[in-house]
């Protein structure tokens, strides 16, 4: 059960503007981004995915679409998106778990995932946010598992520098934005993060980031 006192950022924003989260983010090229990221994974039948901070489900559902033998979970602290989410996995009969938990507190046992993908949640995040919810990825891969990451990626040219300073002004963003992701992932416990392909979208760079299969077993747990 979800203490009461945590907070988290929704993912419009704010509440009121959930109902055009999805209309807006189709707008902005983002289901052309999930498709790359979906790709980068490699996800094979029978693996298990978690989609951290999944909001109302359309890159767990993505997912389970192109890989129908993956077992496919997602998590997010917001009620009010995974109530989206699983209405939209029922009128699209497939067969997705979706499960209310904050990254830094998964409801599961170590080693419980092959992949764990996440699209553009990390800069909703503080700093310290952050650093649980990747140590706590960390915690539930396999030894053999690897995670994923779309998300703000530091500004490459003069326009995407403009860009973020309009959209990415906010202190969760900055670490974003300063291209400290692989950093925080490397403190987390992934040695080899990287960042690994740079995408451009109409609110500014993009990037992947991902770890090796094999990194997450290279340090004690």
């Amino acid at each position: 059960m979800q203490n009461p006192a945590r907070r988290f950022l929704p993912a419009a924003g704010f509440d009121w503007l959930l109902p055009i989260y999805d209309p807006f983010c189709r707008l902005f090229g983002a289901e052309r981004l999930r498709e790359r990221l979906i790709a980068a994974a490699e996800i094979r039948a029978g693996q298990r995915v978690l989609d951290l901070g999944c909001g109302t489900g359309e890159l767990s559902l993505a997912i389970k679409r192109l890989h129908p033998r993956a077992r496919v979970i997602g998590a997010d602290p917001d009620p009010k998106a995974l109530a989206r989410a699983r209405k939209k996995a029922a009128q699209a009969g497939l067969e997705v778990t979706f499960e209310e938990a904050f990254g830094g507190d998964l409801p599961h046992a170590d080693g419980s995932f092959d992949r764990v993908l996440s699209s553009l949640v990390l800069h909703h995040l503080t700093r310290d946010e952050k650093l649980d919810a990747l140590r706590e990825v960390r915690r539930v891969l396999a030894p053999d598992g690897a995670l994923h990451v779309l998300d703000l990626g530091p500004p490459r040219s003069a326009l995407e520098r403009r860009l973020a300073y309009f959209f990415h002004w906010s202190e969760r963003a900055r670490d974003n934005v300063a291209g400290r992701i692989p950093e925080l992932a490397r403190q987390a416990g992934f040695p080899d993060a990287r960042e690994t392909e740079r995408l451009s979208s109409w609110f500014g760079g993009v990037s992947l980031f991902a770890t090796s299969p094999q990194s997450a077993s290279t340090l004690p747990r």
